[in-house]
């Protein structure tokens, strides 16, 4: 095989268009940003300046340098310009809540219809009526009506996934049923291109290759979702266990979503379609690295979307609106093609059940066509179905429904927060988002049976989003029915038991909390091992668990039921691993109704000083008694707030003391608190862990139940995905 490589003049073009196309894309995008629209419009605006229209006419001559009649260049060009396509659709598939759009089935069935078969309609009369001026060729009318109805029922999901993106509407209801219906479309609309296809070159209407398309949409949807998404699995654990970081899991992503793209391709689908499914299936994946969607949106947002954006846009021949027919074809065509995406998102919205205003969101994210559009309008003109003109009507088409789509949806959305449901659900995902511990990673308990096992699968259970998957994990020689307790007490949260034989305890929890966990919980025995912190499990756990621990051990009254706690003490602490375990308790206050004590502890200066340097103490510590009194009272502010954006009830308490420890003990006697959650930085010493002394303190003698939520060396917070 035999490949024609670049030229160093060719190569020197294409780097140059690069350069040109990102640099005028992004400026344009920061430009229309800073009017509170979304990037894209700026960057389909950026082709067309770049375009024939614009510098064509201005500098000629540039323009013929710069972007060239060369077949070769023009194909790489677009082959790193639909990488673009590729890794957007692979973003928006990591968006997509399978789970949110199955509770919402009825209405995405609906909306896809409607959107789809209205405007087919719009476009079949439409094909029909335009001049023979627009046809490639005059006995061709039920060819090129069939790729108007076509050109009118698509959606460009990139481009609606990445509007939605910029206007943070992907997790609203209306914005998942527009990628649910999105895609739909577009599916739809690639098998009509390949049997409208089809039936230009063969003459009629050929059925073999439509049923082997459709066959092969099926079977590729069906291996998806079962062994795709297995095999899936078994990849990124393996990535997990042999450590391989976000760079291994990134592999992961690149090639599944490129074997994807190629199977779409194969069976007569596009290929970025592919790349979305497999992004589906990678996001919803338990074993996949929180860090993979920001750095495949860094690279994708600044430099591949914007190129093929702009790249787009210079498909696109103002001149030809000179000629009042095309114009006015042009106005017509746009007009019906709004109309029937909104009529039909409406349609399908009111059947559904849907409010008026999620009928007209979802009509204005589901009209931005595209370089859909434009690809659909280069196989027409490429079959001999479309002439010139009607190839400028549709790419005119693509980019003005592009452009519209941000800005009515902006103005539809304006002061519009969806329901109490929709606004609790995104309430709550925000709240997850900006938590350091209690997200939505995988929990882990290691246990082997018992009540204090139980307490902790309760404590769990209660802090962390009923969606969060669980897994209990027993070492050695345990019986199922030992566990079965402990399963229960995690109640209707999705929970798995595995058992891992012949390993250490240590070895087997160390091994399994690397593969995608966000923390570890354990059940401390009720009575400390002599020589050890807890007791010889739990100590080693501490000290090499690479994840936050929370160790529950039960209080001196505590009996074999699960408590429901009425009264919790949560220590202040402007600290990371503070927050962490405020979280715990300000969602363990919400789930159980239970009043929160928030205390700050300000601790006093020593009195006992040498004599000769007292004066000089009191005169250095009166100026930042105030100082210290103000931070106090910040810290107790800061994480107030937290708890009443939860929706807690809490007390704040300022005290004065020589010993944290000893004053929150003192605290939790004299208001009958039955919890305490405080927190701990882990630190090896002496060849046993080491939380402080007031946290293990605290550990011997508080009377009530107690969490402590030890986190690892250098753990800072989970990242936001």
């Amino acid at each position: 095989m035999r490949f024609q490589a670049l030229d160093e003049h060719q190569l020197l073009v294409f780097w140059t268009q690069l350069l040109v196309l990102v640099l005028v894309a992004r400026g344009l995008g920061g430009v229309v940003r800073r009017f509170g629209q979304p990037a894209v419009i700026g960057e389909l605006a950026a082709g067309v300046i770049l375009g024939p229209s614009v510098l064509g006419v201005i500098l000629p001559q540039a323009w013929d340098w710069l972007f060239p009649p060369d077949p070769v260049l023009a194909g790489v060009m677009n082959g790193v310009a639909w990488l673009g396509v590729f890794l957007l659709l692979i973003l928006a598939g990591f968006e997509t809540d399978l789970g949110l759009i199955r509770r919402l089935g009825r209405a995405a069935a609906w909306v896809s219809a409607g959107s789809l078969v209205v405007p087919l309609g719009f476009g079949l009369a439409v094909g029909w009526a335009m001049p023979e001026r627009f046809l490639g060729r005059a006995e061709d009318r039920l060819e090129f009506a069939l790729f108007m109805a076509t050109a009118l029922a698509i959606s460009a999901l990139p481009v609606a996934a990445k509007v939605l993106s910029e206007l943070d509407l992907m997790r609203r209801n209306f914005g998942q049923l527009t990628l649910a219906a999105g895609m739909v479309n577009d599916v739809a609309g690639w098998v009509l291109l390949g049997m409208i296809a089809s039936m230009v070159q063969s003459g009629g209407v050929a059925a073999a290759p439509l049923l082997v398309t459709l066959g092969g949409v099926a079977a590729l949807a069906l291996a998806s979702f079962t062994l795709g998404q297995r095999a899936i699995d078994a990849l990124l654990r393996d990535v997990r266990r042999h450590r391989g970081g976000v760079v291994g899991a990134l592999t992961v992503v690149l090639l599944v979503a490129l074997a994807g793209a190629a199977l779409a391709q194969a069976i007569g689908l596009e290929g970025v379609l592919g790349a979305f499914v497999a992004g589906i299936l990678l996001g919803r994946s338990r074993f996949q690295d929180s860090e993979v969607y920001a750095y495949l949106e860094a690279i994708t947002l600044a430099f591949f979307a914007p190129l093929f954006f702009a790249r787009a846009g210079l498909r696109v021949e103002l001149g030809l609106l000179a000629d009042p027919v095309v114009l006015l074809w042009v106005v017509l065509v746009l007009a019906a093609a709004s109309a029937a995406k909104f009529l039909g998102a409406a349609i399908g919205a009111r059947f559904a059940g849907l409010s008026p205003r999620e009928g007209f969101a979802l009509g204005a994210g589901l009209n931005a066509r595209g370089a859909v559009e434009i690809v659909i309008a280069s196989v027409g003109l490429g079959l001999g179905v479309l002439s010139p003109a009607s190839y400028t009507v549709i790419v005119l088409l693509a980019i003005a429904t592009s452009m519209m789509a941000p800005v009515l949806l902006r103005v539809i959305v304006r002061d519009w927060q969806g329901s109490a449901e929709e606004q609790e659900r995104l309430g709550r995902e925000r709240m997850l988002a900006q938590n350091a511990l209690v997200r939505g990673e995988r929990l882990l308990l290691p246990s082997h049976g018992g009540p204090n096992s139980i307490l902790a699968a309760h404590i769990l259970g209660a802090a962390w989003p009923d969606d969060v998957e669980a897994t209990v994990l027993s070492v050695g020689d345990v019986e199922a029915a030992e566990v079965a307790p402990v399963l229960a007490a995690f109640g209707a949260r999705p929970v798995e038991h595995t058992h891992l034989p012949g390993t250490t305890p240590l070895a087997g929890i160390v091994a399994q909390a690397r593969l995608g966990y966000g923390a570890i919980g354990v059940g401390a025995t009720d009575r400390r091992v002599a020589g050890r912190l807890v007791s010889p499990v739990v100590d080693d756990l501490l000290g090499a668990s690479p994840l936050p621990v929370l160790m529950v051990r039960r209080g001196a009254h505590a009996n074999g039921s699960l408590p429901t706690f009425r009264r919790i003490l949560v220590p202040a602490i402007g600290t990371v691993a503070a927050r962490a375990a405020q979280e715990v308790g300000f969602a363990l206050a919400r789930r159980m109704d239970a009043d929160v004590l928030l205390a700050h502890v300000l601790t006093a200066p020593r009195s006992a000083v040498m004599p000769s340097l007292w004066p000089f103490r009191r005169r250095a510590d009166e100026a930042p008694a105030d100082e210290r009194i103000a931070v106090a009272n910040a810290v107790l502010d800061e994480a107030a707030a937290r708890a009443r954006a939860m929706g807690v009830r809490i007390e704040p308490v300022l005290r004065p003391g020589t010993s944290v420890a000893e004053e929150l003990l003192a605290l939790a006697r004299e208001r009958g608190v039955d919890l305490v959650v405080v927190t701990a930085s882990l630190r090896q010493l002496s060849g046993r862990p080491f939380l402080g002394h007031g946290v293990e303190h605290l550990l011997e003698e508080a009377e009530s139940t107690l969490v402590m939520v030890a986190t690892p060396p250098g753990w800072g917070g989970a990242r936001t995905a």
